[in-house]
């Protein structure tokens, strides 16, 4: 099977997987704010690691995936094996996942991440907007991913945060992949090409012109593009809702 979602890296013992950027550079520090990595605890020994983006002071969205038993949100991070003061560590409260996620066929992968105190927000930590219901992201256009996943199949995760940029392609380069839907997910960077996401960039956002208009779901085990965003405009309802209840 030549497909494998991101989300089996969280089935492993830590430091075996997660999703990353690969044929990308490093970020200029603390130019992406509304960045978040999240720490999940899994179970009593394991963890995993996942990216998320902010889109209010209390929520952060990113995979349904990256669910787990407990989860830390870092905002403002750059490196994440120093505790850097920009950093602000805040615990989840809730973890909201869209209630037709499932598994298999990888479809709705979004969760809503409630955090127990509003984040502060500093030139290092900001919300990013989300498209309106209607504000389809179209083929061809390029667009930025980023995360601290890893930089090569066989490569450990990385600690700085590194991005990459991604052509959105057309329905039919993602044909192999048996679930694919437009109408709720994005097929992301062009077949041939070294660049893409993998295993510990989960949850991150695809973000086309200031805007989240994806996030990372899924891919090959080989990270050979094009990988799959849930379309987050399809979404906005739910969100809206979601945060109404909660907040």
């Amino acid at each position: 099977m030549q497909t494998i979602l991101f989300l089996l890296a969280l089935l492993l013992p830590p430091g075996a997987g997660a999703e990353e950027i690969i044929g990308g550079v490093e970020s200029r520090p603390h130019s992406r704010p509304y960045l978040a990595h999240l720490e999940i605890v899994i179970d009593r020994v394991t963890t995993s690691n996942c990216g998320g983006f902010l889109i209010s002071e209390e929520f952060v969205m990113t995979a349904a995936h990256c669910k787990g038993r407990e989860i830390i949100v870092t905002l403002g991070a750059h490196d994440v094996s120093k505790t850097e003061p920009t950093q602000q560590k805040i615990k989840v409260e809730k973890q909201i996942i869209h209630p037709h996620y499932n598994v298999y066929p990888h479809l709705h992968d979004i969760m809503l991440l409630k955090l127990q105190r509003k984040a502060k927000i500093t030139p290092a930590v900001a919300k990013i907007l989300l498209p309106s219901p209607r504000d389809s992201i179209k083929p061809g256009h390029m667009c930025l991913a980023a995360g601290w996943g890893k930089t090569g199949v066989n490569d450990p995760l990385s600690v700085k945060l590194r991005e990459v940029t991604l052509r959105i392609m057309e329905k039919e380069a993602c044909k192999h992949y048996s679930s694919y839907r437009d109408d709720v997910q994005v097929c992301v960077g062009r077949p041939g090409n070294i660049q893409s996401v993998f295993e510990g960039d989960s949850g991150g956002p695809l973000v086309c012109a200031g805007v989240a208009h994806g996030i990372v779901s899924y891919g090959r085990n080989d990270a050979k593009p094009p990988s799959v965003f849930t379309r987050t405009s399809g979404y906005v309802s739910w969100v809206n809702a979601v945060i109404r209840e909660h907040s």
